[in-house]
């Protein structure tokens, strides 16, 4: 079974889509759940998920990484799919990754925005490339992970950011994640509020601190925008 952790914070606005795209799904192949794992919503969130009896709300602190471990550690799934409350699933997502041989351990597909700017080609063609080249994937490219496997690698890290890029060189150097040719959309909400290119210099900046380990200096960047 793949078990689809969905981390929400006041995602009233995008969470819908996201169901509608799981529900979608070709699953002839493919058991599955939907855990969603609320952070302190304000809005109308967690209504939308009371309302919808193929998702199973759990609650825990606000933070990215405790939610996800929260619905990871309630899942029943042998896989453990982690997606964004902004983010489509491609058509063939759960049929594809039920379909993979055991010897697959990890994966995530390939990025693209919903926006049709130059600039968030660019994002994205970055995004994977650099992908294709690392194995080490973010959260908004729908990483998927095989629950043993998620356990031993300690889960993601309680940071308040880059939990997803922390998890992902831990599971990269542990086994080979498989990068999926079919493209998951993620919201280009944030990015165009605020500004494109500034975005991806923001994001460069954000890469190369961590890659030489200095302070990251761009946090604002991460705080929500709805």
């Amino acid at each position: 079974m793949i078990s689809i952790i969905i981390p929400v914070l006041n995602e009233e606005s995008a969470l819908p889509a996201t169901l509608q795209r799981i529900f979608a799904q070709q699953t002839d192949a493919a058991d599955y759940e939907v855990i969603a794992v609320d952070g302190g919503s304000t809005d109308g969130t967690a209504d939308i998920v009371a309302r919808e009896p193929r998702v199973a709300l759990q609650v825990a602190k606000t933070g990215r990484a405790r939610q996800m471990n929260a619905g990871a550690r309630a899942a029943g799934g042998d896989w453990l799919l982690f997606l964004h409350a902004d983010t489509l699933l491609p058509d063939d997502a759960l049929q594809t990754i039920a379909a993979l041989p055991v010897n697959v351990q990890a994966g995530g597909f390939t990025h693209r925005f919903s926006g049709s700017a130059r600039g968030l080609r660019l994002v994205s063609w970055l995004h994977n490339f650099r992908c294709r080249r690392t194995r080490v994937f973010y959260g908004d490219q729908a990483m998927f992970v095989r629950r043993q496997l998620f356990f031993e690698l300690g889960m993601f890290p309680d940071e308040p950011i880059l939990e997803d890029l922390l998890f992902g060189e831990k599971l990269a150097a542990a086994t080979r994640p498989m990068m999926l040719d079919s493209a998951v959309i993620t919201d280009s909400r944030k990015f165009e509020q605020k500004g494109v290119w500034l975005s991806l210099m923001r994001v460069l900046l954000i890469l190369i601190s961590h890659e030489l380990r200095l302070p990251i200096t761009s946090r604002r960047f991460f705080a929500n925008v709805r």
